[in-house]
């Protein structure tokens, strides 16, 4: 399995070249607002296949689907990381041992 710092290299270098394609076709860049509203729709499709997985809703290759998809929630979130200069690694670190801190009291 790959460390964080690989998963962010690889996130940033197909963030590069969906920009490369914006340019191409005249589209803008996309910002912080774009990346969050991605991550959104994407948390949305999640949902949606968690749901077909529970039984809740109809779906079909759920498994494959939902690997798909929290794939793209991991790259989303490496690249709004990345886009706001926040160490993902840092953050988790740290919000785990808030965690502990609270469960301990």
């Amino acid at each position: 399995m790959s460390d964080l710092g690989e998963l962010q290299k690889r996130a940033m270098a197909i963030r590069q070249r969906y920009q490369e394609v914006n340019d191409q076709n005249g589209f803008d860049r996309w910002n912080g607002l774009d990346y969050t509203a991605g991550f959104v729709g994407d948390v949305g499709d999640l949902m949606k296949l968690v749901m077909a997985m529970e039984n809740k809703r109809s779906g079909e290759n759920t498994d494959a689907k939902l690997r798909h998809e929290l794939g793209d929630c991991l790259w989303s979130l490496l690249i709004i990381a990345e886009h706001y200069g926040i160490d993902l690694e840092k953050a988790f670190q740290d919000t785990m041992l808030e965690l502990d801190e609270r469960l301990a009291a």
